[in-house]
C-alpha cells in the first residue's frame, strides 16, 4: 500500500507525533511518504525508508498565494506518486489537502477538535462545506466526536485514541539541581496561552518541596520561583519522565494529549485540566486527576498523591495498565489500517 502523510508543520508537537509513530511504523510493510511545510525536527525522528517532500509554501496561517502554490504542488505530488491513501493531519492542511485529494482515498485526522471548536471557530463553516470529501475523519476522543456531531458533521465518524512506543529507561539521565529535591513534577508542552504555565508557576509556588520541571520553553523565563526549573524543548524530552514522580498538565484546551500517554507508558500517575478527551484515559481516584483550572485544587491532589505512598503506588500502576490496554501503537496502527482498508 503507497501511503501519503500530509501535515502543516514539522514541529514536535502531538500531530507531528502520530506521523512519526504511523509513518515509522508502518513503512517496513508499505511505501510511506510524509509531507510537511517547513524545516524542524519532525523530519529527523522519520524512518530513513520514508520518503520525504518539504513544501514551503504549507503555512499556518492563511495566505491566498502561498495556499494557492501549496494546493498545485499536492496536486502534483499525488500525480507523481499515486498513493492508495492519502493521510491528512491537521485543521490547515485537511482544507487543502480535501480540495486537492481525490476524496475517496482521503482520511482526515482532527487532532483535537476543541482547536477548531473554541480557538479557531472561523473555519467551522470550511469544516462543514468539506466535511464530505473524505472517506473518514478519525478523532482522537469520544468527548471530540460529540462535539463534532453536535456541529452538525455526522458522518465517516471514528474514534481512534492515540499511541505512543513502550518506553526504554535510559540510564544516566539527570537534570541539574533537581536531585536535591525528594518528589519531581513535571509537565512537556509548549509555553502558549492554551498551556497554563503561569498557573503551574502559582503551583509550584505552594508547594516549594518538590521539584517542578517544565520542558519546551521557547526562550529563558526569569524570575522563577527556586523550585521550578524551565527547559527548552528538545527531541525526544518525553525520556524524562523517567525522573518524574508526577506528571502534571494544566491547560486550557485539548484533545488527548500525546505527552499524557507518554506518561502513563513510564506508569506515572497524572493530575491535568479537565478539558477534552482526557478523562477518557486519565480517571480519578483510579490514576490520577482531571480537575477546575484552581491553583489550589492542582496543589491538594499533587501532595495527596505524593504523601500517600499506597495511592501512589496503586496510580502507577493503573496508569501503566491503562497504557497497555489501548494506547500503544500496536494498537493505534491496527486501527488506522482497519480504515485505510475500508
Amino acid at each position: 500500500m503507497k501511503i501519503l502523510h500530509v501535515i502543516t508543520r514539522s514541529d514536535l508537537g502531538g500531530a507531528q507525533s502520530v506521523v512519526i509513530n504511523l509513518a515509522n511504523s508502518m513503512c517496513s510493510n508499505h511505501e510511506v511518504t510524509v509531507v510537511a511545510g517547513e524545516d524542524g525536527p519532525m523530519w529527523d525522528a522519520l524512518d530513513d525508508r520514508i520518503l520525504k517532500i518539504k513544501v514551503t509554501q504549507i503555512v499556518r496561517e492563511v495566505s491566498v498565494v502561498k495556499d494557492c502554490i501549496a494546493l498545485f504542488k499536492l496536486k502534483k505530488i499525488y500525480s507523481s506518486i499515486k498513493p492508495d491513501i492519502v493521510h491528512l493531519h491537521s485543521s490547515k492542511i485537511g482544507v487543502l489537502g480535501r480540495l486537492a485529494f481525490p476524496p475517496k482515498k482521503i482520511v482526515y485526522s482532527i487532532h483535537g477538535f476543541d482547536s477548531i471548536r473554541l480557538a479557531y471557530r472561523k473555519f467551522i463553516p470550511l469544516e462543514k462545506l468539506l466535511k464530505n470529501r473524505c472517506k473518514a475523519i478519525v478523532l482522537a476522543s469520544d468527548y471530540d466526536k460529540k462535539n463534532i456531531i453536535n456541529e452538525g458533521i455526522k458522518n465517516n465518524l471514528h474514534v481512534v485514541y492515540n499511541g505512543v512506543c513502550k518506553p526504554k529507561l535510559e540510564a544516566g539521565l539527570s537534570i541539574k539541581e533537581v536531585e536535591k529535591y525528594d518528589k519531581v513534577v513535571m509537565c512537556i508542552a509548549r509555553i502558549s496561552p492554551q498551556k497554563r504555565f503561569e498557573s503551574y508557576v502559582e503551583i509550584a509556588k505552594k508547594l516549594p518541596e518538590y521539584a517542578f520541571v517544565w520542558i519546551g520553553a521557547d526562550r529563558d523565563y526569569l524570575n522563577l520561583p527556586p523550585n521550578v526549573f524551565c527547559l527548552q524543548g528538545f527531541p525526544n524530552a518525553k525520556k524524562f519522565i523517567q525522573l518524574a514522580d508526577i506528571f502534571v498538565l494544566p491547560t486550557n484546551y485539548e484533545g488527548v494529549p500525546i505527552v499524557i500517554i507518554d506518561a502513563l507508558s513510564y506508569g506515572k500517575p497524572v493530575i491535568s485540566s479537565d478539558v477534552g478527551g482526557i478523562s477518557e484515559i486519565v480517571h480519578n481516584e483510579n490514576n490520577g486527576y482531571v480537575l477546575d483550572n484552581n491553583n489550589e485544587s492542582f496543589a491538594e491532589k499533587i501532595k495527596y498523591i505524593l504523601e500517600n505512598d499506597d495511592v501512589y503506588k496503586r496510580f502507577s500502576k493503573r496508569s501503566e495498565e491503562i497504557f497497555y490496554k489501548s494506547l500503544t501503537i500496536e494498537e493505534m496502527v491496527n486501527q488506522y489500517e482497519k480504515i485505510y482498508r475500508m
